[in-house]
Formats: C-alpha cells, sequence, structure tokens
C-alpha cells in the first residue's frame, strides 16, 4: 500500500479537528471584520487610518533597478529569472525587506513591503511571487513570528543577504487537507528524519532554506528549518504553470534527512498553527502584485482607449467601453485603499487583522482577474495577442493577455476562493459556536447542552435587539463623512441584516450549516463587498482627491452586495448539489460523448508516491553569491 493511499484514511470529522486544533481560538484585540459580521459598524478601529512611516529610500532605488535592469519581457519569454536579477536584488536589499535591521534587513513596515511587491510585480510577476514567497510564507516570517533567538541569529542574516527560502506544505494528495499530510518526521538521536515528498513548492528549485511541514507520529504536524542541500533532498522537477512562467517551483523529496532539533519552529506539534498563523500577514502579499495588475490594467485602458477610434470617436468614448474604464479605475481605487488599511493596521498592531487579511485576499484576487479580463476585451483582438507578436508587427507591446495568466493563480495560491470562504466563514460565526456549539454538536452530552443554553439565552437577549435598529437609519448619520456618508450608512444596515441572515441560517441548518457553502461563500462575500466599502470611504475622508471613485466604487458595491443578499434564500445551490451527484454517479455521460480527448485514461489524475530515494536527477539551481 501506498504513502498515498495509507493517507486518505482519515475521516471527515477528524479533518475537521485537526482544522480546528490549529485555529487561533482566542481573540485578544479587537477586530474591525469580526465585529462587521456581528452586525457592529466600529469605524473608531480604522478611521482615521493609522499613520504611515515616511517612505523609505529604497523604494525610489528599488523603481530605478527594476526600470533598468529587469527585463520582463526576456523573463517571460524564457521562462527564466536570470542569476543576475537575483544577485542585483540581493544587492539592493529586496530579499531581506521584512528583516529586521539587527539582521541584516531593512525591517520594512507591512505598507512598505507591499508597495514593494506593488512594483516588482509591474515590472514581472514571477520576481515578485520570489520574494513574496521568500518573505511572507518563507524561513523570515515563521522565524520572526515563532522562532529562537538562535534560531533569528543563525538563519535571517543569511535570508536577508540573498539566500532564498521556501514554505514546503503541500503534497500530492494533500492541499487544504493537512490532516492528511505523509511526510513523516521520526524522532531519533539528535533530532528527525524527514521522509516524504512536497509538491508546488514556489522557489523551491533554488531556495537554500526549506520551512517543512511534516508529522511527527503522535505528536502532530511540526515546522522544521532544513536546510536545502542536506543529503537526501532531491528536486526532481521544475514544474510549468499557466503563468508566472519565471516561477522557480519544485517537487522536491525527502529520503532519510536528519533535521537537528534545534531547527524545529515553535516545538513540537505547533506546525500547523505557525503556518495559519504566517498567512494572516502573509496574504497581504498577493493583493499587493493584485494592486499591480489593477494600475497597470488601468494605464493601458486609458492610453488605448483615449487613442483608438471607432465610428468617429475614441473608444473610450463610447458607454460600453466607458462602463468597463471604470469599473476597473474604481476598482484598482478599492484594492489599494482596502489593501493599505489593512497593511497600516497590521503596522499598527493594536488590532487582529486575521479576518481582514483573509478578506482582502479574497477580494483582490477575485477582482483583478475580472479588471484583467476587462482589459482584453477593451483591447480586443489585441488584448489576445502575445506581446512579441504585437512588436514584430510594429506595435506597442501592452501585456493584457499576460496579466490575465500572472493572475489567475491567485486565486488558488494561499488558500483557493473556496477555501477561503470556509476560512472567513468560520471566523465569521465563532462568537456564535462559542457561546452555542455544543447545542448543535452531536458529540455534546446533555450536560454541555443544557449549559450553553444557558449561555446562547443571555448572549442573544443581549445580542440580537442590537440588530434591529442603528445609526445608519439616521438620515444625518455618518456626517463627517459628506457625500459618502451615504454609504456608510448602508455599511452599518447592511452589516445588521447581514448578521440577521447568519443568525438565521444557524437557527435553520443548525450543524448542517457548514455544509451550506454557497451560503456561506455569499455571506462572506458580502462582508468583502462592506469591508470595501469602508475601506475606501475612510481613504477618501482623508484624501478627498479619489470621492469620485470612492463613490463609484460604493455604488457598484452596492449592487454587487444587494445581489448576494437577494442570492442567500433564492439559489440554486440544493439543484446544483442534486445534479452534481447524477453527473459523478455517470448519468449525464451520454454530454461527453463526441469529442476527442488528448489525455489517456489510464493516467492517473494524482500521481501516488513511495518513501524512497529519487529515482530522478537532481534539477536544483544554485544561485553565484552577489
Amino acid at each position: 500500500m501506498t504513502t498515498t493511499q495509507r493517507k486518505t484514511d482519515v475521516s471527515e470529522k477528524q479533518a475537521r479537528q485537526t482544522a480546528e486544533a490549529a485555529r487561533e481560538s482566542e481573540w485578544r484585540q479587537p477586530s474591525f471584520g469580526k465585529e462587521l459580521f456581528l452586525g457592529r459598524l466600529r469605524l473608531d478601529l480604522i478611521d482615521p487610518r493609522p499613520p504611515a512611516e515616511a517612505e523609505p529610500a529604497f523604494l525610489g532605488e528599488l523603481a530605478d533597478y527594476l526600470r533598468d535592469k529587469v527585463d520582463g519581457v526576456a523573463i517571460e519569454r524564457d521562462a527564466y529569472i536570470p542569476d543576475e536579477v537575483f544577485q542585483g536584488l540581493a544587492r539592493l536589499g529586496a530579499f531581506g525587506m521584512k528583516i529586521d535591521r539587527e539582521y541584516g534587513g531593512l525591517g520594512l513596515s507591512n505598507l512598505h513591503y507591499c508597495k514593494a511587491l506593488t512594483l516588482v510585480g509591474s515590472a514581472n510577476a514571477a520576481v515578485a511571487a520570489l520574494l513574496s514567497a521568500h518573505q511572507s510564507i518563507g524561513v523570515p516570517q515563521p522565524l520572526k513570528a515563532f522562532g529562537s533567538a538562535e534560531q533569528k541569529a543563525q538563519f535571517l542574516p543569511r535570508l536577508a543577504a540573498g539566500e532564498v527560502s521556501a514554505f514546503l506544505l503541500t503534497e500530492p494528495d494533500v492541499g487544504s487537507d493537512p490532516a492528511r499530510l505523509g511526510t513523516v518526521a521520526e524522532p531519533v538521536e539528535g533530532g528527525f528524519r524527514l521522509n516524504g515528498v512536497k509538491l508546488w513548492a514556489t522557489n523551491g528549485t533554488v531556495a537554500t532554506l526549506l520551512v517543512v511541514m511534516a508529522r511527527v507520529p503522535e505528536r502532530g504536524i511540526t515546522a522544521f528549518v532544513v536546510e536545502g542541500d542536506s543529503e537526501g533532498i532531491t528536486v526532481e522537477r521544475r514544474n510549468e504553470f499557466l503563468g508566472l512562467r519565471g516561477l522557480e517551483n519544485s517537487v522536491t523529496r525527502f529520503h532519510d534527512v536528519f533535521v537537528p532539533a534545534e531547527n524545529v519552529i515553535g516545538g513540537v506539534g505547533k506546525g500547523l498553527r505557525i503556518a495559519l498563523t504566517t498567512l494572516n500577514t502573509g496574504r497581504l502579499s498577493l493583493p499587493a502584485m493584485c494592486v499591480g495588475a489593477g494600475k497597470r490594467s488601468l494605464a493601458i485602458a486609458r492610453e488605448w482607449s483615449a487613442e483608438r477610434v471607432q465610428w468617429g470617436r475614441p473608444v473610450g468614448s463610447h458607454e460600453a467601453v466607458a462602463k468597463k474604464i471604470a469599473f476597473i479605475a474604481a476598482t484598482t481605487y478599492a484594492m489599494e485603499s482596502t489593501l493599505d488599511l489593512c497593511c497600516l493596521i497590521a503596522d499598527d498592531s493594536r488590532n487582529d487583522i486575521r479576518i481582514e487579511a483573509a478578506l482582502i485576499k479574497l477580494f483582490a484576487s477575485e477582482m483583478a482577474y475580472r479588471v484583467a479580463d476587462e482589459l482584453i476585451q477593451i483591447r480586443g483582438g489585441r488584448g489576445y495577442e502575445l506581446n512579441s507578436s504585437l512588436q514584430a508587427r510594429g506595435e506597442r507591446p501592452a501585456e493584457a493577455e499576460q496579466i490575465l495568466r500572472d493572475l489567475r493563480i491567485n486565486r488558488i495560491f494561499e488558500g483557493s476562493t473556496e477555501i477561503m470562504h470556509l476560512l472567513i466563514a468560520r471566523e465569521a460565526v465563532d462568537a456564535h459556536l462559542s457561546v452555542a456549539g455544543d447545542i448543535i454538536d452531536p458529540d455534546a452530552d446533555l450536560g454541555r447542552k443544557a449549559r450553553a443554553g444557558a449561555r446562547a439565552g443571555a448572549f442573544y437577549a443581549r445580542w440580537l435587539p442590537t440588530l434591529a435598529v442603528g445609526k445608519g437609519q439616521n438620515p444625518s448619520g455618518y456626517a463627517e463623512f459628506g457625500p459618502l456618508s451615504a454609504h456608510i450608512r448602508y455599511v452599518e444596515r447592511a452589516s445588521r441584516k447581514l448578521a440577521r441572515s447568519t443568525f438565521y441560517a444557524m437557527s435553520r441548518w443548525q450543524g448542517k450549516l457548514e455544509r451550506k457553502q454557497g451560503f456561506l461563500g455569499r455571506i462572506v462575500d458580502i462582508g468583502a463587498e462592506l469591508f470595501a466599502m469602508s475601506a475606501v470611504c475612510v481613504r477618501a475622508k482623508a484624501e478627498p482627491e479619489g470621492a469620485q471613485l470612492a463613490d463609484l466604487f460604493c455604488k457598484q458595491a452596492r449592487l454587487r452586495a444587494e445581489e448576494l443578499f437577494r442570492g442567500l434564500w433564492e439559489n440554486t445551490d440544493s439543484l446544483d448539489v442534486r445534479a452534481a451527484k447524477a453527473v459523478l454517479d455517470g448519468r449525464y455521460a451520454f454530454l461527453e460523448k463526441g469529442v476527442i480527448s488528448p489525455v489517456s485514461s489510464e493516467e492517473a489524475w494524482v500521481a501516488p508516491w513511495t518513501p524512497g530515494p529519487a529515482t530522478v536527477p537532481d534539477v536544483r539551481r544554485r544561485i553565484p553569491p552577489a
């Protein structure tokens, strides 16, 4: 029996328990997002926005280097980031942007780190992914939060100087379900012996330091710092993708790899919690690249639509195109506003940002892809044409199709949209589960249910009356926001409606609510729209030059939110589930006839793997020091 087959022997209940145990269950600081889902608009937590530090000179130096030395067209064409780019970024300090100065890093704030990633992504998204994976989820971030003083002193200076790190969690048959993790770290004298295979390790082919998640028998998932050149590690292949063609992403095998005991991060059995906590701020890096793509899309759309003439007028003056340009502009403004707000409150360290960071990751990855899709439509046939083909015909290159391809992964990276819906929904109903969870828990005895009933009665007696009326019903409420006050009033009313809808759903479906993923997804998407509306209004209040875009975005977001509210109760979710079951049962296989499949039916959808030494050559790549 293969390792892959053994790992499937995990029940749904066990998988949920593993994920639940890894959650950060306590709320030690206030959270705007948590309060929003509870029907309380806590503007005091985000308005006025915390002040930003002065912009570092590094951002200007980085922009000059990217402009002069990074050939994004060549990286896309060759699917390869040259050694010179690694070395040049290392000399600038780009590999130490989030590493504290005492360890040789730049110590940038979250805000300026994300501004840097926006810049890098505009030059080439694969280079931005390199730096993001290295610092946001690679070795620096978990060591910063959970590492010992000795670990920081040993590893962080190397990483700040230009060595590359990678994060290895996913396996060939394990994605967002870590309960089935198959990589094992067996305790031995002085440390652990590591065996397993990791898939989709961004930076895996070039990394010299790795964060590896592995299961210690009887003690749980554990995070290790592993030297990338340790004996027994083989980079079996570099993976290729739809976009991010320069990405150095690997399949990596561990065979009897010795890891010293002092390389455990945060303690044995703490790995999954470390991974999830790391992602709280790590998720801010993907929206940074989405913002960069939005800005670039807006520039292309504006220049093209002002110059291209159809039917005697610039195409941008036709309403059908003008609506798309307006959507790109308003949405880019909203993505930047929401990301900047998340970064500022993360830097301020007074709020818990786990919900906000997840919301901006979800919102930006979905909306940026729509922005890129609209850009291609504005450009028409030229939007679908490659840069190289445009240039060969003597036209200005505009990388619309590349933007679309590069952005597509963001809806999957670091939590797919579907997983983000479930993750955020779990946090959104946390207050309810903390007081009433035992009522709907089938394993709870009568005593636990009775105590939960008493707690729930007290909680809901206080909470439910607050959802009836609020400041949003006062026509003069939030007057300090001027013309945008109507939008803030809507957010307040909608947040209470959202909370009422969640309560009704829990009352109706109880423990079955977790299976109502269509409903939960809409709840979360409404919350994302309301959060973005709040962010743009707070920004426009401080920076009035963006008021028109803020107003436009809020009106667009309100239409989307109202459609989502209707969809909570008017939908085809149950029909969809029944139809999908029929498809899976083969009832509609007749629809698949009449086409030629290019793939042999003999090949496995998920390739099995077995422990043991590698049987293929090592394809790792080592970058000479700067």
